[in-house]
């Protein structure tokens, strides 16, 4: 057995902790600082987003959105685009099955690889000419697209 006190872990916003990895899934513990957000994105894998402190603000694509304090999960599809937006600094829970999903680049062969990563450039590209600030990771969760808004909302 193994457990985790998330909200013991010293987490650094920006930088997502694995805190398991086994073929059928992935849990991920992340902070993300009040004001700023998980840009509109979506993983390869279902996934479960689970609120454990704070408060954000979660929508979709379609324009649904819902707040979020402790004690919220959310469910998306695979390749459901959704954002995450603290309201204050907040701490979540992702879990992501199965791991890794159909599509995700460590499943594929390397030539497919290489147009990933290439979409997700002109992604990128698309992002930034719209004004958006964009912090590129290398070492954000295996399943998203690498990307990190840090923009302040209303500034």
């Amino acid at each position: 057995m193994n457990s985790w006190d998330i909200n013991s872990l010293d987490l650094k916003p920006h930088a997502p902790q694995i805190l398991s990895s086994t073929n059928d899934a992935r849990a991920i513990a992340l902070a993300i600082p009040a004001g700023e957000s998980l840009r509109d994105h979506q993983v390869h894998e279902r996934a479960w987003v689970s609120v454990l402190s704070g408060e954000v603000e979660i929508s979709t694509a379609a324009g649904d959105r819902i707040p979020g304090a402790p004690g919220l999960v959310v469910q998306f599809e695979p390749a459901e685009r959704h954002a995450v937006r603290a309201l204050s600094d907040a701490r979540l829970l992702l879990l992501l099955t199965p791991w890794p999903g159909a599509g995700h680049p460590g499943s594929m062969p390397l030539h497919d690889k290489d147009h990933a990563r290439e979409r997700a450039a002109e992604h990128r590209h698309q992002s930034e000419a719209s004004g958006t600030k964009v912090m590129i990771r290398r070492d954000f969760p295996a399943g998203h697209d690498g990307t990190y808004v840090q923009s302040r909302h209303g500034a």
